[in-house]
C-alpha cells in the first residue's frame, strides 16, 4: 500500500452514517473513499483492489462476518474494519480472530478512532512493505549471478548444483580449496530456498574450543555451569526453520561428534542443565577444504557421521581451473570496490590482464578480490596497470630468478612451476608453454 494514497471502501446501509463517514474521511487528501449501502454492491467492485473497508457488522442482506470471509477470500491484503453499533466483545475477539483487523463501536469517538486505526494499518502496511523490500534485496544479494559469478563450465555446472539443491531439503556438502566462496554457495542456496525467511545460521567448527562444542550447538539452561548467568539458545534452536552451515566441518570434535550425530538422526536436542528435549527442523549444509573420505580412513572423521551428512555434492574449483573467470571477476570487484567508494571504474591495461591470467591464485577468489581493491588504490588514472596489481605472494618470475642458475636448470624450475600450477596437465601446459608435449617428457626424462 503506498504511504501517501489509500483507497478506502466504506459500506454502511444507513445513509446519514455512510455520508458521516465518508464526510471525516475524505477530510484527509491522502484517503480516495467510495461507499457502499450493501455487501453485494461492495462485493461487485471488490475487484478494484481496496486499501481498506470499513464494515458495517449488520446490513440488510448479509452478516459481517459472512461479508468478512468473502472479502478475505478474495484478497487476504485488504484490511477491514468493522464497526457495530453494540460493544460485544465475544463478537470483536471472534472477528478479529477471522481476520479483521480492528473492531469499532458507533459512539461520540468513532472518527477519531476510525483514523487512528487507518493510520495504524499505513504504519502495518510501510513496515510489510520494508520487510518485502529486505527480501526482494536479500535474493537479489544473493542471486546466483551476483554471487557464483563466472561463464565457464565448471561454474555452470555449480549453477546446476545449486539450482537442483534449493528444490529440497537435501543435505548439502561443498567442498573446494580455502577462498573459492563455500560460504556463498551455502547462502545463494538458503535464499532461494522456501527455507529463505527464516534465518541462516553459519557456524566455523574450527573457531569453536572443544570443551564448548556441546553448549554451542545445543545451548543451556541458567546456572547450568560456571559462567551460565543466563538461559541461551544453541545453534540448532537458532536455525529452527532456516538453514545450519557447519563451515570446516572435518574440524569438529571427535567427542562431539556422536552427539552432532544423534542430533542430526533424531533432530532433537536437549540443552545443557535440562531434561527437556527439544525439537528443531533446520536444513543442513557443511562445508570442507579437505577430502572427507580421507578423513575417515584417518580416523579423523566419524564414519557413521560421514554418511549422515552425505547428500548433494558441490565441488568447487580452484580460480586456476576456471580460465577467463578471473577477468569477470575481477571486473566485478572492481566496480563494485570503485561504487562502494565512489571512485571512478578503472580501465584493465593488457599488461594486467596477462599478469591477472598467468598467476595461480592460491587464495582462490578471496584473494583476488583483495588484489583488485588494492590495485585500485594503488592506480592512477583511469586504467590499472600491470604494476598496480600486487600479490600477496613473490612476483613468480622474482621466485625462478632468486639465484643464479644454467638455462637448462631454470627450464627446470619453470616446467616444475607449471606442472605445479595446472596439475600435470601436459596437453594444458604444452599449450601454455607454447612448447611440444615431447619437449616437455624430455625435460622430466632428463631431470
Amino acid at each position: 500500500m503506498p504511504s501517501e494514497h489509500i483507497k478506502i471502501f466504506v459500506v454502511e446501509d444507513n445513509e446519514w452514517y455512510n455520508r458521516l463517514l465518508v464526510h471525516h474521511l475524505n477530510m484527509n487528501p491522502d484517503f480516495e473513499v467510495r461507499s457502499f449501502f450493501s455487501g453485494k454492491e461492495m462485493m461487485n467492485n471488490l475487484h478494484e483492489s481496496p486499501d481498506v473497508i470499513t464494515l458495517d457488522y449488520r446490513l440488510p442482506d448479509m452478516k459481517g462476518s459472512e461479508l468478512l470471509k468473502k472479502i478475505k477470500d478474495y484478497n487476504d491484503s485488504v484490511e477491514v474494519i468493522v464497526i457495530s453499533e453494540q460493544d460485544d466483545i465475544q463478537v470483536a475477539v471472534d472477528l478479529l480472530k477471522e481476520g479483521a483487523f480492528d473492531y469499532l463501536v458507533k459512539n461520540e469517538e468513532i472518527q477519531t478512532r476510525l483514523h487512528n486505526a487507518i493510520g495504524k494499518i499505513r504504519k502495518s502496511a510501510g513496515l510489510k512493505q520494508r520487510i518485502l523490500d529486505l527480501e526482494h534485496e536479500v535474493t537479489t544479494k544473493y542471486g546466483f549471478e551476483n554471487t557464483i559469478i563466472g561463464k565457464s563450465p565448471a561454474i555452470l555446472k555449480i549453477h546446476e548444483m545449486v539450482q537442483k539443491a534449493v528444490m529440497s531439503n537435501i543435505t548439502v556438502i561443498i567442498s573446494g580449496e580455502t577462498g573459492t566462496g563455500k560460504e556463498v554457495v551455502a547462502k545463494a542456496i538458503h535464499f532461494h530456498s522456501a527455507r529463505k525467511q527464516k534465518p541462516f545460521i553459519p557456524v566455523n567448527m574450527s573457531a569453536i574450543p572443544a570443551e564448548l562444542f556441546e553448549s554451542e550447538f545445543f545451548g543451556h539452561e541458567k546456572g547450568a555451569f560456571t559462567g551460565a548467568v543466563v538461559r541461551r539458545k544453541g545453534k540448532f534452536e537458532e536455525a529452527d526453520g532456516g538453514t545450519l552451515f557447519l563451515d570446516e566441518i572435518t574440524e569438529t570434535d571427535l567427542n562431539f561428534q556422536p552427539k552432532l550425530l544423534r542430533a542430526l538422526q533424531e533432530r532433537e536436542i536437549t540443552r545443557i542443565g535440562s531434561n527437556d528435549p527439544l525439537n528443531f527442523d533446520c536444513r543442513i549444509i557443511v562445508a570442507t577444504n579437505k577430502n572427507l573420505q580421507e578423513e575417515v580412513k584417518k580416523g579423523a572423521f566419524r564414519q557413521d557421521l560421514y554418511y549422515r551428512l552425505l547428500g548433494l555434492p558441490i565441488d568447487l574449483p580452484p580460480l586456476r581451473e576456471r580460465d577467463q573467470d578471473v577477468l569477470i571477476l575481477a571486473r566485478h570487484f572492481m566496480t563494485g570496490f570503485c561504487k562502494e567508494n565512489h571512485l571512478p571504474e578503472r580501465i584493465f591495461t593488457d599488461e594486467a590482464t596477462a599478469r591477472l591470467l598467468s598467476y595461480a591464485w592460491p587464495g582462490n577468489v578471496r584473494e583476488l578480490k583483495s588484489v583488485i581493491e588494492l590495485s585500485v588504490i594503488m592506480s592512477s588514472g583511469d586504467s590499472l596497470t600491470g604494476s598496480d596489481i600486487i600479490f600477496s605472494h613473490s612476483d613468480v618470475l622474482n621466485d625462478v630468478l632468486a639465484e643464479e642458475m644454467t638455462l637448462r636448470a631454470y627450464n627446470r624450475k619453470i616446467l616444475a612451476f607449471y606442472l605445479n600450477k595446472y596439475n600435470q596437465n601436459i596437453p594444458l601446459i604444452s599449450k601454455k608453454l607454447d612448447i611440444g608435449q615431447a619437449t616437455i617428457y624430455r625435460m622430466l626424462k632428463e631431470s
